[in-house]
């Protein structure tokens, strides 16, 4: 079941961050809310970015913000040529389930 709104990806690359914000439907510009219901944390390296957690709330889980989120992220440092390791277990679950995503990822150190 999807929120009525619009959900956008925003990258903060100072807190090394990418967050989904829902923005609530409003008749009124004025009225509309924005929540952010996910974020997914990461630490940029020269030749890759170590995606290292993601995070969706309970009050917003089972409403598939987190693969909107992880998709939105995996394609956005796919068009910057960098790797990614996928130290978070969600991301992880991710790319098994979503192979086009395989290509970018590099064995997360054990």
């Amino acid at each position: 079941m999807a929120d009525p709104g619009h959900l956008r990806i925003v990258h903060s690359a100072a807190l090394e961050r990418y967050e989904a914000i829902l923005t609530t439907d409003s008749t009124d510009v004025v009225d509309a809310d924005e929540i952010v219901v996910g974020y997914v944390d990461y630490v940029s390296e020269p030749y890759q970015v170590v995606l290292t957690h993601t995070v969706i709330p309970e009050a917003y889980s089972g409403r598939g913000y987190a693969g909107r989120l992880v998709r939105a992220v995996l394609d956005d440092i796919r068009e910057t040529g960098k790797r990614i390791v996928p130290v978070c277990s969600y991301v992880q679950h991710f790319i098994e389930q979503n192979p086009e995503y395989a290509d970018m990822a590099v064995p997360v150190p054990q």
